[in-house]
């Protein structure tokens, strides 16, 4: 039986992350990237696609597993009749070579232990060729190689490698699967126990920067951890999720590859970093920017490679049956091509909260200004909104205010920092966006923001439009847009995006679950009214509803109970962490509205 998005438990080296399940079985794994294709894939299919099983011969979920506190050391152990063994996982932050390191530990009594290695290179589409070298295993397929190291006598038959053996109390046993390119040198071995503790030092030593207070400290530290776990260490990218094709719904198409870096995500990754003392980190994901969007601002994606490359062509693996049977499987993701004009704004934002928060280097503003240019000769046109609609493009209400953003944050920079530019110009476009926005955007006799003009649907990217200094949190369309929102998108105390049937706004009409970021939207919205107790006993069912590791996927189905979407979400711990500062008084933006 499959399992639930949340049963998996993550572990990464800062290139890429395995999920792990309560079974004991490492069921997806892309090497040598987080891009890159999965030589473990059985998520998206059966174990037939890849996997890596170290568990007791009994077999079933664990008793319990944790996190060894503020790292990404993962403990599993099973109470069986026999005995209580643990297996810890993780991946070194790579050095020479991807490393996955699992060390069996007996507690007590004596549990007969089985393990089950099936590597498929190419999303399960390539058995590799294994054979016995002298200390290890290895197995080849083209560019691919692996070795497999363990005192353990391994057997391999019908394309996999197996072994069962008996751990008692005191006991420890060792394995480590090392990634490299088949046609490079050998890596040396690792000393598995030593890898742990180093790993487990890393992690602690990087969390002690943090300089968050407030209350639900143990939730923050873990999204921040996930968010640096979702880092592509050489260049400072963070990907949205660690997989692809994880369905917002059970059995429907909306199966997306989230392996990438979202333009818009900066700003609010860029806040929560910031906001809790990760300066080189912040600094990283701008410099990460801003090499992404030089060149021709008319060329600007939305979402680019990790390393900034700007192809992100979309196919599907027919091969693979799908998590839960939902398909197809996707790999790249071709709302990379869309016009989505909002990421405009959110990159001129993101590139000024750097600056006001004192980022040393500033190498941004040419691209900027060139940004800015683009921003008043397109902003009228119509875009595919920040939703990535499938859809007919359309004139988005939150898109026309993050241009607003864009140009009110070029205007500051101007007043500010003394930075050049046809300041009195950028003036009057301001304020014809916003006079635009206002009439159109703004439904009077409802007394909401709508999704579009004229639309009759409302959209939960509307709680953002204080939080950008268009109005204030307490000004009365602001409030009476919070009041329409919760009304008509609430699902059992959770929020959607917007109501895909209505207007079939985004080609597909497909339902979806609450999407969790939007329910932390709502929260910084409650209390930016002054609802200050609702705003908490909401942001507490949302981390109700973390799995037992304190990970949370892209949205929630509030009548199954479970998860749903690529996991762990950038984008949603993005979202816990900054809403946990605002209800602890920290400011969540910098920008005050410039009238009423």
């Amino acid at each position: 039986m499959q399992q639930r998005i949340e049963d998996y438990a993550l572990i990464g080296d800062l290139h890429t992350a395995a999920l792990v399940g309560r079974d004991g079985s490492i069921d997806w794994l892309c090497l040598p990237r987080f891009d890159s294709p999965a030589c473990f894939a059985a998520l998206l299919g059966d174990d037939e696609a890849g996997r890596w099983l170290l568990a007791p011969t009994d077999g079933g979920l664990c008793t319990r597993r944790a996190y060894r506190r503020d790292t990404l050391v993962l403990d599993t152990e099973w109470v069986t009749a026999t005995g209580t063994v643990r297996v810890t996982d993780c991946m070194p932050v790579r050095a020479e070579a991807a490393d996955v390191v699992r060390v069996v530990e007996g507690l007590a009594g004596s549990v007969r232990m089985n393990t089950e290695l099936r590597l498929r290179f190419d999303y399960g589409h390539v058995v590799p060729w294994v054979r016995r070298v002298p200390g290890s295993l290895t197995a080849v397929a083209g560019p691919d190689a692996a070795w497999l190291r363990t005192p353990v006598p391994l057997h391999g038959h019908d394309m996999r490698t197996t072994a069962q053996f008996e751990v008692r109390a005191g006991e420890s046993v060792p394995f480590v699967l090392t990634y490299a390119l088949s046609y490079g040198h050998t890596p040396r071995p690792l000393d598995a126990l030593r890898a742990i503790a180093d790993t487990q030092a890393y992690w602690t030593e990087w969390i002690e920067r943090c300089d968050y207070t407030g209350e639900y400290p143990e939730a923050v530290h873990r999204s921040l951890i996930t968010l640096e776990a979702l880092t592509y260490r050489p260049t400072g990218g963070i990907l949205a999720a660690a997989t692809t094709s994880l369905p917002e719904q059970i059995g429907g198409s909306r199966n997306w590859d989230y392996r990438y870096c979202w333009l818009r995500d900066a700003t609010f990754t860029l806040q929560a970093l910031l906001g809790c003392g990760f300066v080189a980190e912040a600094r990283a994901w701008r410099n990460w920017l801003v090499r992404a969007v030089a060149g021709n601002p008319a060329d600007l994606q939305m979402m680019y490679q990790l390393d900034g490359a700007r192809r992100v062509p979309e196919y599907e693996v027919p091969w693979l049956s799908g998590y839960e049977a939902s398909v197809p499987v996707r790999i790249g993701n071709a709302a990379a091509g869309q016009f989505q004009l909002d990421v405009w704004g959110e990159v001129l934002d993101g590139l000024h909260l750097a600056r006001q928060s004192g980022l040393r280097g500033d190498p941004a503003w040419d691209i900027e200004v060139a940004l800015l240019d683009f921003l008043e000769g397109h902003w009228q046109e119509p875009d595919n909104g920040l939703w990535e609609v499938r859809g007919p493009a359309r004139p988005f209400v939150h898109s026309k205010v993050m241009a607003w953003a864009g140009v009110d944050r070029g205007i500051r920079a101007v007043e500010r920092f003394g930075l050049p530019g046809p300041v009195d110009r950028w003036r009057v476009l301001r304020e014809q966006i916003r006079t635009e926005i206002l009439t159109k955007g703004f439904d009077p006799h409802r007394g909401t923001f709508t999704q579009f003009y004229g639309s009759r649907g409302v959209d939960a990217a509307s709680l953002l439009i204080p939080r950008t200094g268009f109005l204030p949190w307490d000004d009365p369309r602001v409030l009476g847009t919070v009041a329409t929102v919760e009304r008509e998108l609430s699902r059992d105390g959770f929020l959607l995006r917007y109501r895909p049937e209505l207007e079939h706004v985004d080609g597909i009409a497909e339902p979806e679950g609450a999407f969790l970021a939007c329910s932390f939207w709502l929260a910084d919205a409650l209390h930016g009214a002054g609802r200050t107790r609702d705003a908490h006993a909401l942001f507490e069912r949302l981390l109700s509803v973390r799995n037992d590791v304190g990970l949370l996927a892209e949205e929630y189905d509030p009548h199954a109970r479970r998860q749903l979407g690529n996991v762990p979400q950038a984008f949603s711990h993005v979202a816990l962490v900054n809403t946990a500062r605002h209800l602890a008084g920290h400011a969540v933006h910098t920008h005050r509205p410039t009238s009423r």
